[in-house]
């Protein structure tokens, strides 16, 4: 199932997102038109405003504040590509380039800047402590744990376990809070929010998971960047920390050297590992046991096309190709 299909069930709420974006995207000053436009306009899943609408739709909210909340995650999840791209020194995203490669590295962290406050602007607007506990928490752990990753890079030691923390900081977090802004605006039960919560956190693992396995198995006209690009960073995911414990003692030789180094030049050998010691199937094991466990979380919510459409998504991150 494409996300097309997925999102059919809240088109014209995604529409009526788009309009919030491009409404509070607007600035006086030229250059932050600019970036913003750029970035925003590159496309992208919008898998986490998706959630929220998703989430709320689910327990039967019919107001318009989350069309707003939606809008706010875009915001921070956008500030975190850019100012990731510059950390990471990325000139390719979505098959295109980087808004650091178009507009220089100060630029892009400066507009990053804008759409965080930008961000805690409109989530102030929507009047809610619950709201703006939530997601200057998240915003909070997010950068958390882009430092946590700094801290991993070129370190061959990294085990699954702390490899695992970061993928919970870094990525999950935001999936998290995207879902429970969704159960908080239609008023949920504590068990209710408790499981779309957790949903969020399992599905936002298993995304990140499946973003790690494509890095090395995927076809670079679909997922829009270079394979091998977190090799090239020193950045020891899930299939290299495999290698390292299971592949042969040649085959660990050979990747504990390419975290240390970083760069590609060791990337066919590399790749070669990563293929041939199971490493791919193991991380797409665990990605398929977080999107389960995403699926059983929200057992508890009432049948809907909502929540069809919830476990339909946990099924696309899995399964999809880019």
């Amino acid at each position: 199932m494409s996300l097309q299909q997925l999102y059919a069930l809240i088109g014209d709420d995604m529409l009526a997102v788009d309009a919030v974006i491009r409404q509070r995207l607007r600035s006086e000053v030229v250059l932050v038109n600019q970036v913003a436009e750029y970035i925003i306009a590159g496309g992208g899943k919008r898998m986490r405003p998706a959630l929220v609408l998703l989430s709320a739709g689910a327990l039967s909210y019919s107001g318009t504040h989350h069309h707003e909340l939606a809008a706010v995650v875009e915001f921070i999840h956008t500030a975190t590509l850019l100012h990731d791209d510059v950390v990471d020194e990325s000139a390719l995203r979505r098959g295109r380039d980087t808004a650091n490669a178009v507009f220089g590295n100060a630029a892009s962290v400066l507009v990053g800047d804008f759409l965080y406050s930008r961000a805690f602007q409109m989530m102030v607007q929507v009047g809610q402590m619950r709201v703006m506990q939530v997601l200057s928490s998240a915003t909070n752990i997010i950068a958390e744990g882009e430092v946590l990753q700094l801290m991993n890079c070129h370190d061959p030691d990294v085990d699954e376990a702390r490899y695992l923390q970061v993928i919970r900081y870094k990525t999950a977090k935001l999936f998290e809070a995207a879902a429970q802004l969704g159960a908080i605006l239609a008023g949920a039960t504590p068990a209710q929010e408790e499981a779309l919560t957790a949903y969020g956190m399992h599905l936002g693992t298993a995304f990140q998971l499946v973003d790690d396995v494509l890095d090395y198995s995927g076809q670079e006209a679909d997922t829009g960047k270079h394979l091998g690009d977190d090799l090239a960073e020193g950045k020891p995911t899930l299939p290299l920390i495999y290698v390292m414990q299971n592949g042969t003692p040649e085959q660990a030789a050979c990747v504990r050297q390419a975290i240390e180094t970083g760069g590609r030049d060791d990337f066919p050998l590399v790749l070669d590992a990563i293929r041939s010691s199971g490493a791919l199937e193991h991380a797409r094991g665990r990605a398929r046991e977080a999107a389960e466990q995403a699926k059983m979380a929200i057992s508890v919510l009432p049948d809907s096309n909502y929540k069809r459409s919830l476990l339909e998504l946990a099924a696309f991150a899995v399964d999809r190709s880019h």
